[in-house]
């Protein structure tokens, strides 16, 4: 098991990536003991542990990238069923990972909180 400080480091860059696309309305938070970024209180990205992020996600976009990207992307037993794929953060690029983040803010903000950020691609 990670200690804290390992997840809070491990974390760091998650939030330092989520910043950077200037995401409205995200806060810092913890889920389920770990370090979180919620929208309007709705958590869309955990750490798993420190290697392993989790990350909220429609089923249609969790097939595909597990598909496209094994070495990246994967669920466990536990996750199967979930709106969730697990991501290693070892193996995925800041660039990757930051769009993956936006992905996962728009499925959980609210409809008229994502609706003031155009869709990547929609200038």
């Amino acid at each position: 098991m990670s200690d804290a400080s390992d997840l809070d480091t491990a974390f760091e860059r998650v939030h330092a990536l989520a910043q950077q696309r200037n995401l409205p309305g995200i806060t810092r938070s913890t889920s389920l003991g770990t370090p979180a970024l919620k929208v309007r209180d709705k958590s869309f990205v955990r750490l798993k542990d420190a290697t392993t992020l989790v990350l909220l996600c429609p089923a249609e976009q969790k097939a595909l990238l597990m598909e496209i990207s094994p070495q990246i992307y994967f669920e466990t037993d536990h996750y199967i069923g979930y709106p969730a794929v697990l991501i290693r953060l070892d193996a995925i690029a800041d660039e990757e990972l930051s769009l993956r983040l936006e992905d996962a803010w728009r499925f959980k903000a609210p409809k008229s909180l994502a609706a003031q950020r155009p869709a990547p691609g929609w200038d």
